[in-house]
Protein backbone atom coordinates (compact mmCIF):
# COMPACT_ATOMS: atom_id res chain seq x y z
CA UNK A 1 0.00 0.00 0.00
CA UNK A 2 1.24 3.66 -0.93
CA UNK A 3 2.17 6.26 1.57
CA UNK A 4 -1.41 7.93 2.44
CA UNK A 5 -1.31 12.06 2.92
CA UNK A 6 -3.67 14.32 4.70
CA UNK A 7 -4.34 17.06 3.24
CA UNK A 8 -6.66 18.35 5.70
CA UNK A 9 -5.54 21.05 8.58
CA UNK A 10 -6.34 20.39 12.17
CA UNK A 11 -9.26 22.39 13.74
CA UNK A 12 -8.71 23.64 17.28
CA UNK A 13 -11.48 25.16 19.54
CA UNK A 14 -12.11 29.01 19.12
CA UNK A 15 -9.55 29.42 16.32
CA UNK A 16 -11.14 31.77 13.71
CA UNK A 17 -10.56 30.12 10.46
CA UNK A 18 -12.17 31.88 7.76
CA UNK A 19 -12.57 36.22 8.65
CA UNK A 20 -16.32 37.27 9.89
CA UNK A 21 -17.27 33.54 10.56
CA UNK A 22 -17.17 31.98 14.39
CA UNK A 23 -15.15 29.69 15.74
CA UNK A 24 -15.15 26.16 16.55
CA UNK A 25 -16.46 24.81 19.70
CA UNK A 26 -15.02 22.04 20.93
CA UNK A 27 -15.83 20.85 24.10
CA UNK A 28 -17.49 18.31 27.06
CA UNK A 29 -20.89 17.16 26.80
CA UNK A 30 -20.50 15.07 29.45
CA UNK A 31 -16.95 14.92 31.05
CA UNK A 32 -15.36 11.60 32.46
CA UNK A 33 -15.60 12.76 35.88
CA UNK A 34 -19.57 13.65 35.80
CA UNK A 35 -19.99 10.07 33.99
CA UNK A 36 -19.15 8.39 37.22
CA UNK A 37 -22.14 9.42 38.77
CA UNK A 38 -24.49 7.38 36.22
CA UNK A 39 -22.35 4.42 36.23
CA UNK A 40 -21.27 1.64 38.38
CA UNK A 41 -18.07 2.34 40.03
CA UNK A 42 -15.25 1.58 37.65
CA UNK A 43 -17.27 2.68 34.77
CA UNK A 44 -16.95 5.62 32.76
CA UNK A 45 -17.30 7.24 29.42
CA UNK A 46 -16.97 10.65 27.58
CA UNK A 47 -19.49 12.52 25.29
CA UNK A 48 -17.65 15.35 23.26
CA UNK A 49 -19.68 18.00 21.59
CA UNK A 50 -18.33 19.88 18.69
CA UNK A 51 -20.24 23.13 16.97
CA UNK A 52 -19.03 24.45 13.67
CA UNK A 53 -19.86 25.96 10.40
CA UNK A 54 -19.49 23.81 7.51
CA UNK A 55 -16.54 26.30 6.31
CA UNK A 56 -14.51 25.32 8.54
CA UNK A 57 -10.44 24.26 8.58
CA UNK A 58 -10.06 21.66 5.08
CA UNK A 59 -13.69 21.16 3.40
CA UNK A 60 -14.81 20.17 -0.08
CA UNK A 61 -17.76 22.55 -1.77
CA UNK A 62 -20.93 20.85 -3.28
CA UNK A 63 -22.98 22.29 -5.88
CA UNK A 64 -25.79 23.30 -2.95
CA UNK A 65 -23.14 25.76 -1.32
CA UNK A 66 -23.60 27.97 -4.34
CA UNK A 67 -27.01 26.90 -5.83
CA UNK A 68 -30.64 26.71 -4.34
CA UNK A 69 -31.31 23.55 -6.70
CA UNK A 70 -27.91 21.98 -6.24
CA UNK A 71 -26.80 18.09 -4.80
CA UNK A 72 -25.27 18.82 -1.08
CA UNK A 73 -23.14 16.67 0.59
CA UNK A 74 -25.67 14.40 1.11
CA UNK A 75 -27.10 14.02 -1.97
CA UNK A 76 -24.01 13.40 -3.73
CA UNK A 77 -22.59 9.82 -4.64
CA UNK A 78 -19.55 8.59 -2.34
CA UNK A 79 -17.83 7.94 -5.60
CA UNK A 80 -17.16 11.54 -6.09
CA UNK A 81 -15.11 11.61 -3.06
CA UNK A 82 -13.17 8.66 -3.12
CA UNK A 83 -10.54 6.46 -5.32
CA UNK A 84 -10.11 9.87 -7.73
CA UNK A 85 -7.20 9.65 -9.28
CA UNK A 86 -5.17 12.93 -9.50
CA UNK A 87 -2.92 15.17 -10.64
CA UNK A 88 -1.09 18.34 -8.79
CA UNK A 89 -0.58 21.27 -10.86
CA UNK A 90 2.68 23.12 -9.01
CA UNK A 91 1.65 27.15 -8.64
CA UNK A 92 3.89 27.88 -6.63
CA UNK A 93 6.84 31.14 -7.04
CA UNK A 94 9.15 28.73 -7.19
CA UNK A 95 7.69 27.47 -9.97
CA UNK A 96 7.55 30.72 -11.63
CA UNK A 97 3.65 32.20 -10.48
CA UNK A 98 4.35 35.91 -10.65
CA UNK A 99 0.79 37.03 -9.48
CA UNK A 100 -1.76 35.81 -7.61
CA UNK A 101 -4.26 34.81 -10.05
CA UNK A 102 -3.86 31.54 -11.89
CA UNK A 103 -4.74 31.67 -15.03
CA UNK A 104 -5.14 28.71 -18.07
CA UNK A 105 -1.85 28.34 -18.94
CA UNK A 106 -1.28 26.23 -15.67
CA UNK A 107 -3.47 23.53 -16.99
CA UNK A 108 -3.37 23.32 -20.83
CA UNK A 109 -0.38 20.93 -20.19
CA UNK A 110 -2.23 18.37 -18.03
CA UNK A 111 -4.86 15.39 -18.86
CA UNK A 112 -7.39 16.42 -15.99
CA UNK A 113 -10.40 14.57 -17.17
CA UNK A 114 -12.26 12.64 -14.91
CA UNK A 115 -9.69 13.33 -12.06
CA UNK A 116 -8.94 15.99 -9.36
CA UNK A 117 -7.03 18.70 -9.75
CA UNK A 118 -4.75 19.49 -6.98
CA UNK A 119 -3.30 22.92 -7.37
CA UNK A 120 -0.45 23.70 -5.15
CA UNK A 121 0.37 27.23 -4.70
CA UNK A 122 2.51 27.06 -0.92
CA UNK A 123 -0.30 29.52 0.67
CA UNK A 124 -0.91 27.17 2.98
CA UNK A 125 2.57 28.06 5.15
CA UNK A 126 0.71 30.86 6.41
CA UNK A 127 -2.19 28.83 7.73
CA UNK A 128 -3.08 30.56 11.29
CA UNK A 129 -1.65 33.97 10.63
CA UNK A 130 -3.33 36.86 9.51
CA UNK A 131 -1.18 36.80 6.05
CA UNK A 132 -3.58 33.79 4.98
CA UNK A 133 -6.60 36.38 4.94
CA UNK A 134 -4.94 38.90 2.86
CA UNK A 135 -3.67 38.36 -0.98
CA UNK A 136 -4.59 34.88 -1.41
CA UNK A 137 -3.84 33.35 -5.27
CA UNK A 138 -7.09 32.09 -6.96
CA UNK A 139 -7.81 30.92 -9.90
CA UNK A 140 -9.47 32.66 -13.02
CA UNK A 141 -12.77 32.32 -14.59
CA UNK A 142 -11.10 31.17 -17.60
CA UNK A 143 -8.89 28.47 -15.72
CA UNK A 144 -12.32 27.25 -14.43
CA UNK A 145 -13.57 27.12 -17.66
CA UNK A 146 -11.26 24.93 -18.75
CA UNK A 147 -10.89 22.48 -16.40
CA UNK A 148 -15.09 22.28 -16.95
CA UNK A 149 -14.17 21.64 -20.56
CA UNK A 150 -11.28 19.16 -20.13
CA UNK A 151 -13.40 17.23 -17.57
CA UNK A 152 -11.77 17.91 -14.66
CA UNK A 153 -14.01 16.13 -11.57
CA UNK A 154 -12.98 18.10 -8.35
CA UNK A 155 -10.72 21.05 -8.21
CA UNK A 156 -8.55 21.87 -4.75
CA UNK A 157 -6.33 24.03 -3.41
CA UNK A 158 -4.18 24.99 -1.19
CA UNK A 159 -5.49 28.75 -0.62
CA UNK A 160 -8.01 30.22 1.50
CA UNK A 161 -10.58 30.78 -1.74
CA UNK A 162 -10.05 28.89 -4.78
CA UNK A 163 -11.52 32.53 -6.11
CA UNK A 164 -10.65 36.66 -5.99
CA UNK A 165 -12.80 37.77 -2.96
CA UNK A 166 -11.38 41.22 -3.65
CA UNK A 167 -15.05 41.76 -4.90
CA UNK A 168 -18.19 40.27 -5.16
CA UNK A 169 -18.75 37.68 -7.81
CA UNK A 170 -17.11 34.31 -7.14
CA UNK A 171 -16.89 32.69 -10.92
CA UNK A 172 -14.79 29.46 -9.91
CA UNK A 173 -17.30 28.49 -8.01
CA UNK A 174 -20.15 29.28 -10.26
CA UNK A 175 -18.69 27.68 -13.18
CA UNK A 176 -17.43 24.26 -11.39
CA UNK A 177 -20.34 23.67 -8.86
CA UNK A 178 -22.69 24.14 -11.93
CA UNK A 179 -21.23 21.19 -13.49
CA UNK A 180 -21.06 19.55 -10.00
CA UNK A 181 -17.51 19.87 -10.30
CA UNK A 182 -16.47 19.55 -6.41
CA UNK A 183 -14.12 22.71 -4.97
CA UNK A 184 -11.70 21.38 -1.89
CA UNK A 185 -10.13 24.54 -0.65
CA UNK A 186 -7.60 24.76 2.39
CA UNK A 187 -5.37 21.84 1.44
CA UNK A 188 -2.35 21.64 3.12
CA UNK A 189 0.53 19.36 2.60
CA UNK A 190 0.10 19.26 -1.48
CA UNK A 191 4.21 19.33 -1.78
CA UNK A 192 3.97 15.69 -0.05
CA UNK A 193 2.67 14.59 -2.85
CA UNK A 194 4.37 13.07 -6.60
CA UNK A 195 3.43 14.74 -9.27
CA UNK A 196 4.99 13.05 -12.17
CA UNK A 197 3.38 13.33 -15.45
CA UNK A 198 4.24 12.64 -18.57
CA UNK A 199 3.70 15.07 -21.35
CA UNK A 200 4.04 14.54 -25.33
CA UNK A 201 4.82 17.67 -26.69
CA UNK A 202 3.44 17.15 -30.61
CA UNK A 203 4.03 20.97 -31.49
CA UNK A 204 5.28 21.43 -34.80
CA UNK A 205 6.39 25.13 -34.58
CA UNK A 206 9.58 25.43 -32.60
CA UNK A 207 8.22 28.82 -30.78
CA UNK A 208 4.88 27.21 -29.32
CA UNK A 209 7.21 23.96 -28.31
CA UNK A 210 9.76 25.94 -26.76
CA UNK A 211 6.95 28.20 -25.00
CA UNK A 212 5.51 24.77 -23.45
CA UNK A 213 8.85 23.30 -22.48
CA UNK A 214 9.42 26.73 -20.47
CA UNK A 215 6.32 26.22 -18.53
CA UNK A 216 7.11 22.85 -17.70
CA UNK A 217 10.37 23.74 -16.90
CA UNK A 218 11.38 22.34 -13.61
CA UNK A 219 8.55 20.84 -12.62
CA UNK A 220 7.99 17.02 -12.23
CA UNK A 221 7.16 16.41 -15.86
CA UNK A 222 8.70 14.19 -17.79
CA UNK A 223 8.65 15.41 -21.26
CA UNK A 224 8.57 13.52 -24.35
CA UNK A 225 9.02 14.70 -28.03
CA UNK A 226 10.22 13.68 -31.58
CA UNK A 227 11.86 17.50 -32.88
CA UNK A 228 15.61 17.15 -33.26
CA UNK A 229 16.07 19.75 -31.17
CA UNK A 230 13.60 18.77 -28.50
CA UNK A 231 16.62 17.96 -26.08
CA UNK A 232 18.70 21.32 -27.04
CA UNK A 233 15.15 23.13 -26.45
CA UNK A 234 14.76 21.71 -22.64
CA UNK A 235 12.77 18.55 -23.40
CA UNK A 236 13.88 15.34 -21.58
CA UNK A 237 13.22 12.22 -23.81
CA UNK A 238 13.30 12.47 -27.46
CA UNK A 239 11.59 9.47 -29.80
CA UNK A 240 13.89 8.84 -32.89
CA UNK A 241 11.88 5.99 -34.96
CA UNK A 242 13.33 4.28 -37.61
CA UNK A 243 13.37 0.54 -38.26
CA UNK A 244 13.16 0.37 -34.53
CA UNK A 245 11.72 3.45 -32.00
CA UNK A 246 15.12 4.19 -30.21
CA UNK A 247 15.24 7.32 -27.42
CA UNK A 248 17.80 9.91 -26.51
CA UNK A 249 17.29 11.39 -23.05
CA UNK A 250 18.34 14.93 -21.58
CA UNK A 251 19.52 13.45 -18.00
CA UNK A 252 20.39 17.35 -16.94
CA UNK A 253 17.01 18.33 -17.45
CA UNK A 254 14.93 15.53 -15.93
CA UNK A 255 17.47 16.25 -12.45
CA UNK A 256 16.02 19.64 -12.89
CA UNK A 257 12.89 18.57 -13.04
CA UNK A 258 13.87 16.36 -9.40
CA UNK A 259 12.91 13.28 -11.63
CA UNK A 260 14.97 10.08 -11.52
CA UNK A 261 15.76 8.35 -14.89
CA UNK A 262 15.95 4.23 -14.12
CA UNK A 263 19.37 3.25 -15.26
CA UNK A 264 17.44 0.69 -17.36
CA UNK A 265 16.01 3.52 -19.73
CA UNK A 266 19.75 4.69 -19.96
CA UNK A 267 21.60 1.64 -20.70
CA UNK A 268 19.06 1.50 -23.82
CA UNK A 269 19.24 5.11 -24.72
CA UNK A 270 20.90 5.74 -27.75
CA UNK A 271 22.61 8.89 -26.32
CA UNK A 272 22.39 10.81 -23.04
CA UNK A 273 23.10 14.50 -21.95
CA UNK A 274 24.50 14.84 -18.33
CA UNK A 275 27.00 17.69 -17.72
CA UNK A 276 26.03 19.49 -20.20
CA UNK A 277 27.72 16.75 -22.73
CA UNK A 278 26.29 14.57 -24.95
CA UNK A 279 27.54 11.40 -24.73
CA UNK A 280 26.49 8.50 -27.41
CA UNK A 281 25.73 4.68 -25.55
CA UNK A 282 24.55 2.72 -28.52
Amino acid sequence: MGRLVDLSHSIEHGKVYYKGLPAPIICDFLSREASRSLYDDGTEFHIGRVELITNTGTYIDCPFHRYADGRDTAAMPLVRFVNIPAVVVRATTAHGRRDRAIDVSWFQSCDVAGKAVLVHTGWDRHWQTDAYFEGHPYLTEAAALWLRGAGAQLVGIDSMNIDDTDGGTRPVHSVLLREEILIAEHLTRLEQLPACQIVFVDVAQAAERRAVLARLNRQPVLTVGIAPEFLDEGGIVRLLAGERVEMSINLDQARASSLTIPSTMLEVSRSVVENGTLRRWR
